[in-house]
């Protein structure tokens, strides 16, 4: 597990966490008013001027977050405390939420199942303020795809009211994909299920169980800043969102409990299942010791017969008789059978 280094001789020297996934930062900005709108993408840092227009909105949205110097540059000029810069790149701490007097950070984890099974996780963080929104990831993906649609063709009402709609929009579009992910881990558990109804529980089953597992604890774990944060913003007045919009906040809550309910219910099946894998087992294994039982002690009478005839006494009456060695082999005969039917009536096998 990666930690987070924070001591650095230099404070004004930002260190990206992760992964670089661009050759450069993808730098797309939006203003917009009511009735207009300009998509705006930035190769120039030099370029950017802030959000100086109070009658405009903006949506600034930085995809690659290796290219520090670029992402340094911009949150000064917006002046973006540092200890919001260095959470913006530590992308190895936990999400958090913070309010500061020009706006307000806040930070998760987005996590995707990937096709090997496993999961992708990003950071994505968030700087809110009066007429702004900035959003910050680690590599592009379709996640705002339709949010930038909705902007573009002016549909609905996101051009009609503040920017906390897109944080809104932005944090709906993330736990969406908290729904997909959980839906395919019910999938997956669901093919488990029919492999452990096998007679041969197969050994990598408890393999696809325990990733499951995982996978199921990384969501609830992922999706449960978010339900914080609205609880948080329920009990302060924050001057960035508006109180009529808390609804839609509300509703993010609703959304959050109901994947945690869900991630519940699917850590309550995996514990079934490999309850049931180690029953399926313990029965294939008392199984086996009951047939090595049953033969163990069909051959104890009859290696007792054997160990009595074979021994060397001049004087043992049978061993002269004609007779003698078939008389050992009906008596053989004989303990097989009563024992076996015995066995047969108990239904031991």
């Amino acid at each position: 597990m990666k930690k987070s280094v924070r001591k650095k001789k230099n404070p004004l020297n930002f260190i990206f966490t992760g992964k670089q996934y661009h050759d450069n930062a993808i730098i797309e900005l939006f203003k917009y008013t009511k009735d207009s709108i300009g998509e705006i993408p930035i190769t120039n840092v030099e370029d950017f001027k802030g959000f100086k227009n109070e009658n405009e909105k903006y949506w600034l949205n930085i995809s690659g977050l290796h290219e520090t110097e670029k992402i340094t540059r911009i949150c000064t000029k917006l002046g973006i405390h540092n200890l919001s810069i260095q959470d913006i790149l530590d992308v190895n701490q936990r999400p958090k939420f913070q309010q500061y007097e020009e706006y307000l950070f806040f930070s998760l984890k987005s996590v995707i199942k990937s096709n090997s099974n496993e999961t992708e996780s990003e950071q994505i963080s968030f700087i809110l303020g009066r007429n702004f929104i900035v959003s910050f990831q680690e590599k592009k993906a379709t996640f705002f795809e339709h949010i930038r649609y909705r902007l573009r063709e002016n549909v609905g009402i996101i051009r009609q009211i503040g920017v906390d709609y897109i944080l809104f929009l932005c944090l709906e579009s993330i736990i969406d994909n908290y729904f997909k992910t959980v839906d395919e881990i019910n999938e997956s558990i669901d093919e488990i299920k029919i492999n452990t109804l096998t007679k041969d529980a197969s050994p990598t089953i408890i393999d696809d169980i325990e990733l499951n597992k995982r996978l199921t604890y990384k969501v609830k774990k992922s999706v449960s800043p978010i339900k914080e944060f609205t609880a948080v913003l329920e009990r302060s007045d924050s001057i960035f969102i508006d109180k009529s919009h808390m609804r839609f906040y509300y509703e993010l809550k609703d959304l959050s409990l109901t994947i945690m309910d869900d991630c519940d219910y699917l850590g309550s099946m995996l514990e079934s299942k490999i309850n049931l894998y180690f029953s399926i087992q313990g029965h294939n294994m008392n199984q086996v010791m009951k047939t090595l039982t049953i033969v163990a002690t069909i051959f104890i009478p009859l290696t007792f017969i054997a160990g009595v005839y074979g021994m060397n006494f001049g004087n043992m009456p049978e061993l002269a008789w004609k007779y003698g060695y078939f008389m050992v082999w009906g008596l053989f005969l004989i303990c097989f059978l009563i024992m076996f039917v015995y066995f047969r009536k108990k239904k031991w096998f």
